[in-house]
């Protein structure tokens, strides 16, 4: 899967002949670019570095900047589902249907921009298939994650949660041949201790919901949904470091819009009945609309620079988040577990990426030597070597020596 002609392939790769490529908006020689990047990845690989050296990067502080960002907009989206709920508005599927479609609204129309009416209906012609189920995960996910919520109790829900970074470690290692260091499966485990605590003083505070209408059927349900998430989530991944962030979410949106309406139209009907139709209902779901907005934008670039289990890790952290905006909207009180927990998620996230190498999770070892089918955008192993080489003046050696 080699992009040679800036048709859309997946991918890119150097030649023998000079071929002319496309880089999230800019074109080079494709040549020319696989000696940068080799050049850039060699120096920056070959660098001296201690155990504690990635953490001093600011990858890494963009990465925790980054995930909690990402864990107060789920975390205001469920607080808004909150609002629609004490008035009646139980809506999941066409609550969400608004999301996609601003997706759809600012990412199409600027992947059009870039790619041209023919590149664009080539890509859907050929890729649209790939596209769709990673929309039908998506919506899914969803759907099934909020069932889960009306059948059994809080803990139970968030328990299932876990079964998400277990589903992206399997799917990683067997799909996408990532191989975890040992460190790094200890910081997954700290930071799943930290949320143990977290639910912990849940139960203790009797904050975990009780007795759900129907437990088993709910605990089914939110394994199904932390198993799409996890789908959804390593599929995503392969997804962006192949393909411009604004393609993957354009089509995200398209077709989410589409599945998203087909399941609203068919299961949310009943609901629009008896649901409240006013100017708070309409505020609430602007604003959860606009925080699923921002989590969809910015989830590719984690995932760039990280990976699906830093990401899910990251998110555990939107039950403390939750609970400090309990706190002034719902009157919750915050028990002494909770900062305990929040820490330890941390320290699981600093200990992951100890004794790393310099580019962190975001050299991703399915896209070969050289990462040569990826693509060089933001976040990525490979625009980070083609920077090092530019800084360092290692292009022109490298081509020079390549010559000779």
């Amino acid at each position: 899967m080699a992009k040679t002609d800036g048709t859309g392939d997946y991918g890119t790769t150097a030649h023998a002949t000079t071929t002319r490529i496309s880089v999230e908006g800019h074109t080079t020689d494709s040549d020319s670019e696989s000696a940068a990047v080799a050049a850039g990845l060699k120096h920056l690989e070959n660098q001296e570095v201690k155990w504690y050296s990635y953490l001093l990067t600011v990858d890494f502080w963009a990465i925790i900047a980054l995930g909690q960002i990402l864990a107060l907009c789920i975390t205001g989206s469920n607080t808004f589902t909150s609002f629609l709920s004490s008035v009646n508005t139980i809506i999941p599927a066409f609550q969400t249907l608004f999301n996609y479609a601003l997706l759809t609204i600012v990412y199409l129309p600027y992947t059009i921009y870039k790619h041209g009416w023919a590149k664009y209906r080539s890509i859907l012609w050929r890729d649209g298939w790939k596209y769709f189920i990673l929309s039908f995960f998506d919506v899914q996910g969803n759907y099934f994650t909020v069932l889960a919520y009306e059948y059994t109790n809080i803990l139970s829900a968030q328990l299932l949660n876990f079964w998400a970074i277990v589903c992206v470690v399997i799917l990683s290692f067997f799909f996408l041949k990532v191989r975890y260091r040992p460190v790094q499966i200890a910081g997954i485990l700290i930071c799943c201790g930290g949320m143990g605590v977290l639910l912990a003083s849940d139960h203790i505070n009797g904050t975990n919901g009780g007795n759900g209408k129907d437990m088993i059927k709910g605990d089914l349900f939110g394994l199904l949904g932390a198993t799409l998430y996890g789908i959804t989530n390593v599929y995503e991944e392969w997804f962006v470091s192949k393909r411009p962030m604004y393609e993957v979410l354009s089509f995200l949106g398209i077709f989410g819009v589409c599945i998203n309406g087909v399941q609203a139209a068919i299961f949310d009907r009943s609901s629009f009945a008896g649901a409240t139709w006013n100017g708070d209902v309409a505020g609430w779901l602007v604003g959860y609309t606009f925080c699923l907005f921002i989590f969809y934008s910015l989830v590719p670039l984690i995932l760039r620079m990280g990976s699906a289990a830093i990401f899910d890790v990251n998110l555990l952290t939107a039950n403390f988040w939750g609970v400090i905006i309990g706190t002034r909207v719902f009157g919750y009180t915050i028990h002494w577990m909770y900062p305990i927990a929040f820490v330890l998620i941390i320290f699981g996230m600093v200990v992951y990426f100890l004794a790393g190498t310099i580019l962190g999770d975001s050299k991703k070892p399915w896209l070969g030597d050289n990462q040569k089918d990826g693509v060089a955008g933001l976040g990525t192993a490979k625009l980070k070597a083609l920077n090092e080489a530019r800084r360092k003046g290692l292009a022109r050696e490298e081509e020079v020596a390549g010559e000779a």
